[in-house]
């Protein structure tokens, strides 16, 4: 039996109905991040981007000043995707080593501080069809948590799970906090 604490883990989904209520709660997710001294990875679409870069400026995070630090890291979701997507599905080896490098280089030199991470990656399959691909993607980010220490917020548009309620529920499962959007999603 290890001896060895339990990582870190919180993994938590955002449901959103609008853009204005995602970015207000991805920019105080990063930002009490960055406040507490915890390197932020953001990936995302190009479409929230810029949207981000302000809700953290709202949080008076200096965004310039973060990047060069190496404490804020913007991808692009499409991008990391293209890394460890094979035949339309996620294949786990290549999922560890492109984003778990990413962790770990964001985390050189501060070894015990957790990372804050926001991604779209399972949005941007689902919206493509590939709900299946975005549930696997979801078990890899729980399985690298098991050697990685980061707090992950995921966001998904509520529209994807409309008449859905069972495919709701499975990506509710595969986290430890769920923020749903105000309105419920209808029952078939």
């Amino acid at each position: 039996m290890s001896t060895e604490p339990k990582r870190h883990h919180h993994h938590a989904v955002q449901f959103y109905g609008s853009d204005a209520e995602l970015l207000n709660t991805v920019g105080e997710f990063l930002s009490e991040g960055l406040v507490a001294g915890q390197p932020a990875i953001v990936i995302v679409t190009p479409e929230h981007r810029d949207g981000i870069e302000q809700a953290l400026e709202s949080h008076l995070i200096d965004v310039r000043a973060a990047r060069r630090l190496g404490d804020l890291i913007m991808l692009d979701a499409d991008e990391i995707l293209a890394t460890f997507m094979v035949d339309q599905a996620p294949v786990g080896s290549l999922f560890r080593r492109s984003v778990g490098d990413v962790i770990e280089q964001t985390r050189r030199g501060r070894e015990r501080t957790p990372v804050r991470a926001y991604g779209e990656m399972v949005d941007v399959l689902w919206k493509q069809g590939r709900a299946d691909a975005a549930i696997r993607l979801e078990v890899l980010w729980n399985n690298l948590a098991e050697t990685h220490t980061f707090s992950l917020l995921c966001a998904y548009s509520i529209g994807n799970f409309y008449k859905q309620t069972d495919r709701y529920q499975e990506v509710c499962d595969l986290h430890t906090h769920v923020h749903p959007h105000e309105a419920t999603v209808e029952t078939a």
